[in-house]
């Protein structure tokens, strides 16, 4: 049921001969309370005083004398314990859940030791990451409130956009509250007591192995294709062998026993994975640093469409950090087009 909750503010009753000017004994009587009334599309009403702890209709007695010289001593009655009272919400009290990191259920793709993990923890140190076997999966777990929030990574400096998660963004109604730049640190990890030259072949995520392609071949190291990075630690280090490496975190490392044979081994030294921080509410914008906006939307086929759209943006002198698109094979939508714009 739909509620529409509106204040009605009015002045306190003075005596039958009211000084308002114009009104009835009635309105005047009605005008000594601030109410709330919501009412619903059933047309039922709910009618609460919250000024007064009168009830309606109730008159106070009068303090005047015989003769009439005086008025009606009569006032509103307030709420005699005001620390009752709801305080008004400062700044940082729409903010203090982001301090407050310690009850905090973020959800991921992969499993324990996933880059996606790591970038949770570095936006909630203290928080508690649940591991997803599937994008999709991650996101139900937002919606059906098994956890608070969900990471999701959307762009890498190296290989460009993840086209796939945007579409997850089109398809569930979660809301982007924070991002996390993330450096890219390979590491060749092995079993306890390898040097890299004994690891003759290497598991990984296939995007892992592109990026490290150099520094593979410098080392003469075969490439082995892995579900994810974290995933071909736990390969590697169930397996026991030698001559196997893996690719991955340095936490991957870490949880799963293994020996960091070597650190960046990717090829370009500034690679960095932006990761977006997804909920179930907005974020409130702060008025104290600029706010990044992203936005998916889609265009029907026709001319010149793309052009009116951003047309809307350089009207209004919004700067446009960042557009990209993606063709869909859809009878009804031709081009997916996302930008991302920085609004100052």
């Amino acid at each position: 049921m739909a509620l529409r909750c509106f204040p009605i503010w009015v002045s306190p009753q003075t005596s039958h001969r009211s000084p308002l000017v114009g009104l009835s004994e009635f309105e005047a009587r009605r005008r000594r309370f601030c109410l709330w009334e919501c009412s619903s599309s059933a047309s039922q009403r709910a009618v609460t005083a919250i000024e007064s702890d009168i009830p309606y209709g109730r008159e106070l007695k009068k303090s005047s004398d015989e003769m009439g010289l005086t008025r009606e001593a009569e006032s509103v009655t307030f709420h005699r314990d005001l620390s009752m009272l709801p305080k008004p919400l400062t700044a940082n009290s729409l903010y203090s859940s982001a301090g407050n990191d310690s009850k905090v259920r973020i959800s991921f793709q992969g499993i324990p030791g996933a880059y996606s993990e790591t970038a949770a923890l570095k936006a909630y140190p203290n928080c508690e990451t649940v591991p997803c076997e599937q994008f999709e999966a991650a996101f139900q777990a937002v919606e059906l409130w098994l956890v608070d929030k969900a990471v999701l990574p959307i762009e890498n400096s190296v290989g460009g956009s993840i086209h796939r998660n945007y579409d997850l963004l089109l398809r569930h109604r979660l809301h982007i509250v924070q991002e996390v730049q993330l450096p890219v640190n390979h590491c060749l990890l092995g079993v306890p007591g390898v040097k890299k030259e004994d690891v003759k072949c290497v598991l990984s995520h296939p995007q892992a192995l592109d990026q490290c392609v150099n520094s593979l071949n410098s080392l003469g190291i075969q490439r082995i294709s892995a579900k994810d990075t974290a995933t071909a630690a736990q390969t590697v280090s169930s397996s026991g062998k030698s001559d196997v490496g893996a690719i991955a975190s340095v936490r991957a490392a870490n949880i799963y026993g293994l020996d960091i044979l070597a650190e960046n081994i990717q090829d370009d030294a500034n690679n960095v994975t932006r990761f977006l921080i997804l909920a179930r509410e907005p974020m409130i914008p702060r008025t104290d640093r600029p706010y990044k906006t992203s936005i998916v939307f889609s265009l029907e086929e026709g001319p010149g469409v793309l052009f009116k759209a951003l047309a809307v943006f350089a009207l209004r002198s919004i700067n446009l950090s960042k557009v990209s698109s993606n063709e869909k094979l859809d009878t009804r939508i031709s081009n997916l087009f996302r930008i991302q714009e920085y609004m100052t």
